[in-house]
């Protein structure tokens, strides 16, 4: 799946003309090292160079006849390089190419997405910044709790980005790592001075030790890490949906001029970029399951992984990139509406402040279950009758015996939930 909404930069490390080059300078890196050594002459590596070429339509003719890609790859290029060919893959194995070639995309594809995770931390720091001290309702069980603000969910996010993006940091370093040491790890034909050049090169480091292959353990890694990333802005999708609802309205996705919401309904406006972002985390969390599966291989290996890995690999990286781009986007656009949010704030009638007047009342000697029982029988009224808490507390005997009038206003203030969002804020360096 390469999305036709994709950066082009990711779009086209996967493609089979990506490949195929990316298996040349592991080849041409190869003949360097061993000429090094004095296993191929100096004299040949001109030609190796400069007449070294392929072409993606040739090695798929080849492959028709050999069944085997990286054969026919070989085939075509010796073809172009001529009598010096014969030093091309001198003493190295398929996977020592196809392995450091698929670390080395990777690395490449961990490093946009990891552009594309600094991007949305950037736009979601601004967001909140702006919202910092913008009064919603925090909910919990999809329940009206306490007061907060949008600007403290905004850093939530953020900081929950700038893990992602620590986990992402380790996961491409657990990928960087190359090997070139031969059909089963023991570098029988070739000399680990050449796995060193060659991975140098690539800008990678030689695994420490392999079989045919890399352990398939860095790419589950790797696979996860990209679906951990992704339930992320399912959770930031989900929220602005909840928060979108018709009854709700506190966010809004952006809906353009002159876009349509519905084939049947004018009024319609949909949040169904979040709703394609949710969707799509779905995928890269089967990809993960699909890297766990790799791991396990008979022996030094077999090529279980292989077929899954062509998908996988290609698919989650270039999905996870236009969900992060779609993501910024979104967060960038989104429409917000304190007066909502005030509005829903203050339409339970007090019943946010409940903790408050308990706590009130505990701190001046109340036994804290003589407490609870006379708020609760309170709180149970407002849900049912339209009355406001504070209205029963100061009409209620028992609480007049322990709080003032002062003392009970105290309680029902929206900025006592909001006076540490400075240290929070502070704390996650968005002062």
């Amino acid at each position: 799946m390469i999305h036709r909404y994709t950066r082009p930069e990711m779009g086209t490390l996967w493609t089979d003309e990506a490949k195929f080059q990316t298996w040349l300078e592991i080849e041409i890196y190869a003949c360097e090292a061993q000429s090094e050594l004095g296993l191929v002459p100096r004299e040949a590596l001109p030609d190796i160079r400069d007449r070294s070429d392929f072409s993606v339509e040739r090695i798929n003719e080849l492959e028709k006849t050999l069944n085997h890609d990286v054969i026919a790859f070989l085939t075509n290029v010796a073809e172009n390089v001529g009598e010096a060919s014969r030093y091309v893959h001198l003493g190295l194995t398929s996977s020592d190419v196809v392995d450091t070639a698929l670390a080395a995309v990777t690395r490449r594809a961990g490093l946009l997405l990891r552009e594309g995770v600094m991007g949305l931390m950037d736009v979601i720091a601004v967001r909140a910044k702006e919202h910092k001290f913008t009064p919603m309702i925090g909910r919990t069980h999809g329940i009206h709790a306490e007061p907060m603000t949008f600007g403290l969910k905004m850093a939530l996010w953020y900081e929950e980005m700038r893990r992602n993006l620590e986990r992402l940091d380790r996961a491409i370093e657990r990928i960087s790592f190359g090997k070139i040491s031969g059909a089963v790890g023991t570098y029988a034909n070739i000399d680990p001075f050449v796995e060193k050049y060659v991975c140098e090169k690539m800008g990678l480091k030689p695994s420490p030790i392999s079989t045919q292959i890399l352990q398939r353990d860095r790419h589950a890694e790797f696979l996860s890490t990209i679906a951990i990333i992704g339930g992320s802005l399912e959770k930031f999708a989900t929220e602005i949906r909840h928060l979108q609802k018709t009854e709700v309205l506190e966010v809004e996705e952006f809906f353009a001029k002159g876009q349509k919401g519905s084939s049947a309904m004018p009024h319609k406006r949909n949040p169904i970029t979040c709703e394609r972002v949710a969707g799509m985390s779905r995928l890269l969390r089967g990809y993960a399951i699909a890297g766990f599966e790799d791991q396990s291989l008979w022996h030094e290996r077999d090529i279980t992984h292989s077929s899954v890995e062509r998908v996988i690999l290609p698919d989650a990286t270039i999905a996870l990139d236009y969900m992060l781009a779609k993501m910024k986007n979104i967060v960038e656009k989104f429409f917000v509406y304190p007066e909502n949010m005030l509005k829903n704030l203050n339409g339970t009638r007090g019943l946010i402040f409940s903790q408050q007047l308990l706590l009130a009342l505990t701190k001046r000697g109340m036994l804290r279950e003589d407490a609870y029982a006379i708020v609760q029988e309170h709180a149970m009224r407002v849900w049912k009758e339209d009355v406001h808490l504070r209205e029963l507390a100061e009409s209620d005997s028992r609480i007049r015996e322990t709080l003032s009038d002062e003392d009970i206003a105290a309680c029902f203030d929206v900025d006592r939930g909001t006076r540490h969002v400075d240290m929070i804020f502070e704390r996650l360096g968005l002062a």
